[in-house]
């Protein structure tokens, strides 16, 4: 081979790699922003990638349709990448505010289809253009391919420690679309002499290019507008973390916290939530000194728990620091959980909950458990057999256990489907629940080791909803959500343990709130 065409067969080689980055950017970025629009991570993530490696199949298909002016199909389908790829994300923000259910989901699937498929014509074009300069097929097949799977790994590490946090997900589709429109200026440049008129396809590159730099600058301000319309409130806050979309909205003195477009509380009703979640745990426990919190990161269960005396220390275990900060320094949300952060009781690890009690060795006199309702499989573990078991093995004697466990109207099987669960473990449960007019009836379970019941509890700090008859109240469910569940012949079902093994609690979930 000559020196040009070695110099020719590098360049393919490095375009193929970088090509490959901006693949893998866009096939995770899809399954990112179906997660935030559509939840269900794990099912969003599944769909994406198998979409994707589909239109691969389907692109790769095409590709041997393609056998002359290779070069300038390569550029032309870099452009229709970068364009399409580009306004993904911009678009669907626009759909999911403006058009109705399920075309979102639609507009995702095809986008995700149609890139996958642009993105498996180029690796067969870029092995016959090598192989035409001279490479040996077999040689130039290993080299694209190993470029090829080498920039995958780096356009994954890219995506989470660096794009999505640092520019979020509007921009990062812009900006990896500007590279593919780059790679394919620069590999027109490289082969201009084989191609005519090379100069008015650089021109509708540059074209392309002003436009995603266009949407880089002024895309995610759109896109902002686009979100507003997901939320009944004016966004006051928004950030985008490792973990998830943080969202604060506030009208006429009502804020609300929102993670991943689900609701977390709303100011004007939070209390009843708080108060139900902390109160009968601190009337149950024994003694009240040492108190584990898993979740809470908006600081309002400290706000309550921080009201008995008697507590020594208070842990708490979130996963997101964002959420954390954020608490500590919106004056909304610093005033709404009465800056209960900057108290000395509070420590704070961020670390997963269930990992955290596999190595802590420290017993508590009442454990908390905030955490989001089990909608994806990251989320199930800490609603398995395995989980409860840890927290049980973590009371002190005669500590007590309360655990959000989502809506009993709403998800009866999934609210006692994770009582079952919890008195699997040898524990002994109540069952209580309440109306929360931002969220509806809501659900918790009380546990501890030995057997205990309410009727002698007291309740000795202030509260805004909390009685003692209240609590007693809330013991009694109606007939449409008391666990007394039957088939289609009339004959009980028996609920079975959710665990990591069997994560069937998920199902339950996703096919109760559908239509809510």
């Amino acid at each position: 081979m000559e020196s040009s065409d070695i110099r020719k067969s590098k360049a393919i080689y490095w375009a193929s790699g970088i090509v490959s980055i901006c693949g893998i950017i866009f096939e995770v970025l899809f399954g990112a922003i179906g997660s935030y629009i559509l939840g269900d991570g794990v099912k969003q993530y599944t769909l994406t990638i198998s979409l994707f490696l589909t239109g691969m199949g389907i692109g790769a298909s095409i590709s041997e349709y393609i056998t002359k002016k290779l070069i300038l199909s390569f550029v032309w389908i870099e452009y229709s990448i970068a364009l399409v790829g580009g306004f993904s994300a911009f678009l669907l923000f626009g759909i999911n505010a403006y058009l109705s259910s399920g075309t979102d989901a639609l507009f995702l699937y095809s986008i995700t289809l149609l890139v996958g498929t642009l993105t498996g014509v180029e690796l067969p074009i870029l092995i016959r253009k090598a192989n035409e300069i001279g490479v040996a097929l077999n040689k130039s097949t290993a080299r694209v391919l190993f470029s090829d799977y080498a920039g995958g790994l780096i356009g994954g590490l890219l995506f989470v420690y660096l794009l999505r946090p640092q520019l979020g997900m509007v921009k990062t589709a812009f900006f990896v679309a500007l590279i593919n429109v780059a790679v394919a200026l620069w590999v027109l440049f490289y082969f201009r002499k084989e191609i005519k008129g090379h100069i008015l396809h650089a021109v509708a590159g540059f074209i392309i290019m002003l436009s995603l730099v266009g949407g880089l600058f002024f895309g995610e301000e759109a896109a902002f507008s686009f979100e507003q319309k997901m939320y009944r409130d004016p966004i006051v806050y928004a950030e985008e973390t490792n973990y998830q979309r943080i969202i604060l909205t506030k009208e006429q003195g009502d804020l609300r916290l929102f993670l991943n477009g689900q609701l977390q509380f709303s100011s004007s009703d939070e209390y009843r939530y708080h108060e139900m979640l902390i109160h009968p745990a601190m009337m149950a426990a024994a003694n009240k000194q040492h108190i584990l919190v898993l979740g809470g990161g908006d600081g309002l269960a400290i706000r309550e728990l921080l009201k008995y005396d008697s507590v020594d220390t208070i842990t708490i275990v979130d996963l997101d620091p964002a959420v954390i900060q954020l608490a500590k320094e919106n004056r909304d949300l610093v005033e709404l959980n009465q800056n209960a952060f900057s108290n000395q009781k509070v420590t704070v690890f961020n670390e997963d909950a269930f990992e955290f009690m596999e190595h802590t060795n420290v017993f508590y006199d009442a454990i908390i458990v905030d955490l989001p309702d089990p909608n994806n499989e990251s989320l199930n573990k800490l609603y398995t057999l395995e989980f409860y078991s840890m927290l049980r093995n973590h009371l002190h004697p005669g500590g007590a256990l309360m655990i959000q466990a989502t809506s009993p109207v709403f998800a009866p099987e999934v609210y006692w489907t994770i009582d079952h669960t919890v008195k699997a473990t040898g524990l002994h449960t109540k069952n209580l629940h309440l109306d929360i007019p931002s969220f509806g009836g809501w659900g918790f379970v009380l546990a501890k080791r030995e057997p205990f019941d309410l009727e002698q509890a007291s309740l000795n700090v202030e509260t805004r909803y909390l009685t003692e008859e209240t609590l007693l109240a809330s013991l009694h469910f109606g007939k449409d959500e008391d666990g007394d569940f039957q088939d289609e012949n009339g004959n009980p079902v028996e609920l079975e343990v959710n665990s990591l093994i069997d994560p069937h609690i998920i199902e339950k979930y996703e096919k109760a709130w559908r239509h809510y």
